[in-house]
This record gives structure tokens, C-alpha cells and sequence, in this order.
């Protein structure tokens, strides 16, 4: 969901980058030492799992993946989000530096909130099938929310930008449904195979 430079007006740019800013301040503060690898596994999954893109006007539809990365992660999300598309900037052209920001911001954000949710869910439904809808909404919301703010974005541009916009999220809901199943099955794995992966209040449920 890169958008392209030379689209969005300086205002929207200068506001996404001081989102990004204080996103990417917050998830550092907020990183233990101990799940850097993890941090690090996820980001290199972010960026190769976003290379495939389907062109769709100003923008593209791919896998994402901000839902599972905010639900793992939390704030830390932020962090690994902007590495991985500084990388695909620099070594693809994809997205751009100057629209890094807004980029960064619109998947950064909706992940952590994805994060948010499925912690909130997983407490207020502590079953096995509670677990697993609120990892599946997780990633659904994570790519809705990347979605939306895209749009937002481009709609503060140019108001002619709006139909592309509501193109951009109607191409995105197949991809929301996809990733609701990978978030879904990959919390699934890991709460058998690797626990310790887990955000800590997802593992304390986990042995409840």
C-alpha cells in the first residue's frame, strides 16, 4: 500500500512524518533487548511479503502484514515497519523517501491498533476461539486501517483523489481476508511451538 511520490500535498507529508516520528520514538522506548530478534525476523517478513504489488492507481494492493507485526510487537512495530520500507525505497523505488512518512504512519498506526485490539479481545473472550477470532480481526483490521489512512491521506491531497481512494479500499478487502488468516494461524503456531514470541499478556492467557 506504497504511495507514490509527487501525489501528496506538503502538508499531509509533513504531518506523516511527524507521526512517524513520534510512532518510531515510542516503539524504540518500548523494545526489550530480548525480542530484537523477533523484531528483526518480523521486519524481513514485512518487507519480503510486501514486494509482490498489484498496481491500483496512485497506490497498490500486496500483502501487508502491519496486523500480525502490531499483534506480536506492539509499539514496536513502528520501528521495524519504517526499516523495512526505507529498504524497499532505497533498493526497489517502492513508495518513496519523501512519502515515507505518510507510508510508515498509515501501516505503523494500524497495526499497533490491531495489536490493541486483539490484546483487548483476547481478554474479554479467553477461549481458544475467542484467541483465534481476535488474531483474525487483527490482521483483517491492520490492513483495513492501512487502507483507510492511505485514503485519508490522498482525499487531504486533492479531493479528486477520491475515487481512487475508495477504489484503493475496495481492492484492499480480499487482501484483509487473507491476512486475517495468516495473523490467525501464525499466533495459532506459535502459542504451540514458540510461546515466548508472544506478547507477555497473550502468554500469561495462554497458561490461564
Amino acid at each position: 500500500m506504497h504511495i507514490a511520490e509527487g501525489v501528496l500535498s506538503p502538508g499531509v507529508l509533513a504531518v506523516g512524518y511527524a507521526l512517524t516520528a513520534a510512532g518510531t520514538t515510542l516503539g524504540l522506548r518500548r523494545l526489550d533487548y530480548d525480542r530484537l530478534m523477533t523484531t528483526g525476523i518480523l521486519a524481513a517478513a514485512f518487507f519480503v511479503g510486501s514486494l509482490v504489488h498489484v498496481p491500483i492507481g496512485f497506490s497498490s494492493a500486496h500483502l501487508i502484514l502491519n496486523g500480525l507485526l502490531g499483534v506480536l510487537l506492539g509499539w514496536a512495530a513502528f520501528p521495524a515497519i519504517l526499516a523495512a520500507l526505507t529498504l524497499q525505497a532505497l533498493l526497489f523505488q517502492f513508495g518513496g523517501l519523501v512519502v515515507l512518512g505518510v507510508n510508515t504512519c498509515s501501516m505503523g498506526l494500524s497495526g499497533v491498533a490491531a495489536g490493541w485490539f486483539f490484546r483487548w479481545m483476547s481478554r474479554v473472550w479467553p477461549t481458544p476461539a475467542g484467541r483465534r477470532t481476535a488474531a483474525f480481526l487483527g490482521g483483517a483490521l491492520g490492513v483495513a486501517g492501512a487502507a483507510l489512512l492511505t485514503a485519508l491521506a490522498l482525499t487531504c491531497s486533492e479531493q479528486g483523489f477520491a475515487t481512487a481512494a475508495a477504489l484503493l479500499f475496495l481492492a484492499h478487502v480480499p487482501v484483509m481476508l487473507a491476512e486475517g488468516c495468516i495473523t490467525m494461524f501464525t499466533v495459532e503456531f506459535l502459542r504451540r511451538v514458540r510461546p515466548e514470541m508472544l506478547p507477555d499478556k497473550d502468554k500469561e492467557a495462554n497458561h490461564a
